[in-house]
């Protein structure tokens, strides 16, 4: 038989979050499981991502994670 959790008094609450990012050219017109369709009739997927954790810890990495993808974004300068 599974074994249920229990949670420790005072222990912070763990959870997840699911989550994705994309910047898309033009406007967007729907989102369906993870599939962006723009109003040009194009479509593209969204990479999902998976954090779990307690709220500090989800918080930490997700800002993480918005960096990194907004530096992955930003040209060199060399390039500009």
């Amino acid at each position: 038989m599974p074994r249920r959790l229990h949670l420790v008094k005072g222990a912070p609450q763990r959870g997840a979050l699911v989550y994705g990012m994309r910047i898309f050219n033009g406007q967007v017109a729907a989102v369906e499981d993870a599939r962006v369709t723009l109003d040009d009739g194009s479509s593209g997927r969204v990479a999902m991502h998976y954090i779990e954790g307690t709220r500090a810890q989800i918080r930490r990495q997700l800002m993480q994670s918005i960096d990194a993808f907004f530096e992955l974004l930003d040209e060199p300068e060399d390039r500009k």
